[in-house]
């Protein structure tokens, strides 16, 4: 979907995207490189700036942004980390309906959860592989293994042996810090990323993938040095002792690495399980 039509869809469902007219960072020319890919590699390599040509929530529309991503927190507290990170969008409905702590959905904010499903995220600037094709695609719990002392889950077979190996080899040091996330769980991510950059879609999904575009959602996962929060997800993972270890042993495969072209940052933390 090109982008005047992306921006036409949003329009007719009443979310119309705006983007910034102030000089974008892509007018400069760097001699010796393309300059589409100049453009990538340098919001990868600074994914927290605002740019020129970022693609924008409507002012209209973030307060009932705000209002879905606030009940999605209201219910992941309601059910606890571990439970929400499994949900599906119809048990989100569901206790929606029965919780009044967390309160129905309205038909406004399913619409919201819709679109942003459905659209092409590729058109705010995210290249990655779509791994879910419905909103209401849901995980298969009975596939799943849920790690001792943690409040994460992990796919049985490849994704829990890749895991082992990893744990086996540095022990109590090595942490899994994000396991399975279901479209609820990335929905509300994204939500939230949106919403603290002030409605900028494609600031966001520099930051963490799109729902529906979430290889936590089919195997991968991410690891950390433990006792080092929220460091872990952050460029310094790449100089901790989990992750040289990982490297010199060859157990990790980057899903998002240096200088990628998919419009996500560099993330040395998340390990590539599912081939794609």
């Amino acid at each position: 979907m090109y982008r005047r039509e992306f921006l036409q869809s949003l329009a007719v469902a009443g979310l119309l995207l705006q983007g910034c007219k102030s000089q974008s960072h892509s007018e400069v020319v760097i001699a010796g490189e393309d300059l589409g890919v100049k453009d990538q590699l340098l919001r990868n390599r600074y994914p927290d700036q605002h740019y020129g040509d970022d693609i924008h929530i409507g002012e209209q529309q973030l307060p009932l942004l705000r209002t879905v991503q606030q009940r999605l927190e209201r219910l992941q507290k309601t059910v606890g980390h571990g439970n929400f990170a499994l949900l599906g969008v119809d048990e989100m409905r569901a206790y929606g309906r029965n919780y009044s702590a967390i309160g129905h959905f309205s038909k406004e904010e399913e619409a919201l959860l819709e679109q942003l499903f459905y659209v092409d995220a590729s058109s705010y600037g995210f290249h990655g592989t779509k791994t879910l094709g419905k909103l209401t695609d849901c995980i298969d719990r009975s596939a799943l293994q849920r790690q001792s002392g943690s409040s994460q889950y992990l796919f049985k077979g490849e994704a829990l042996s890749a895991y082992m190996k990893i744990s086996r080899a540095l022990g109590s040091e090595v942490e899994l810090t994000s396991g399975v996330r279901g479209v609820v769980k990335q929905m509300h991510l994204f939500l939230s990323k949106t919403v603290a950059f002030g409605g900028n879609l494609s600031l966001a999904s520099r930051s963490l993938a799109p729902p529906g575009y979430s290889f936590h959602g089919i195997g991968d996962f991410d690891v950390g040095q433990r006792g080092w929060a929220e460091r872990n997800f952050s460029p310094e993972f790449a100089s901790s002792d989990v992750f040289r270890r990982l490297q010199d042993l060859g157990y990790i495969t980057m899903r998002y690495p240096e200088d990628n072209l998919l419009g996500v940052r560099y993330e040395p933390w998340h390990i590539k399980v599912v081939s794609a």
